[in-house]
């Protein structure tokens, strides 16, 4: 739904946006190993991708950071797009979790790109878990897109394991964060299957008929 122009800030869940820009499997493992090949020359921690060819920038472990220099990029794009009307007009788009939407850097990057009006797409994926800590003890709110109208924001929000609603609603957003110069955003309500990382224990934190029940019946293959 994206163009290649667009420049993507990506968590740490967003490689199928990488490899489906042309990322091969080689590079993936090229930086996962440090090697001589890697990109960022084994300056960063395994599944920190980046690729300048392909508008990717180089994923940064703290939380929420990406956000506002997304921000940032978006507003160069649209200052881009003044000085040269004629060229193809692109949009900035950064993803995170729930957990991101708590940190301060949200506010910032959804206070500024508000007021500059840049062509930029939040996109938030709410999969209930910041970690082990839950969506409960995070907000008391109608979780995260309800709080664009707050910021003077455009927002919607998605199935976010329905493949097709997905594609959808961005290819939606990013024609009106075009038309309008001004950011959208997007919650994507999904969830996390796996535990958080190889060092994550999720049994823990949430009971295992939860995640068989989410495993039957909301996986995006299921669906």
């Amino acid at each position: 739904a994206l163009s290649p122009q667009d420049v993507v800030f990506a968590q740490y869940r967003e490689q199928g946006i990488l490899m489906w820009r042309g990322f091969t499997l080689e590079q993936f493992c090229n930086q996962c190993f440090s090697n001589q090949l890697d990109l960022g020359k084994g300056r960063q921690m395994p599944v920190h991708y980046g690729c300048r060819a392909l508008n990717y920038q180089t994923i940064s472990s703290p939380l929420g950071t990406q956000l506002t220099q997304a921000v940032g990029a978006a507003y160069k794009l649209k200052l881009d797009a003044i000085a040269n009307p004629e060229r193809e007009s692109a949009v900035s788009i950064a993803y995170f979790g729930d957990g991101a939407a708590s940190s301060v850097d949200f506010h910032s990057a959804c206070n500024f790109a508000a007021t500059l009006r840049v062509p930029m797409i939040f996109f938030c994926r709410n999969n209930g878990y910041a970690i082990s800590t839950p969506v409960s003890d995070q907000y008391s709110g109608d979780g995260i897109v309800s709080r664009a109208p707050g910021y003077g924001m455009n927002g919607i929000r998605v199935d976010g394991n329905d493949v097709f609603a997905v594609h959808s609603v961005v290819q939606s957003a990013r024609k009106l964060a075009l038309e309008t110069s001004s950011p959208v955003m997007i919650e994507a309500m999904t969830y996390r299957q796996g535990h958080h990382s190889t060092s994550d224990d999720s049994t823990r934190y949430r009971d295992s008929d939860e995640v068989q029940t989410a495993t039957d019946v909301s996986d995006p293959l299921v669906r």
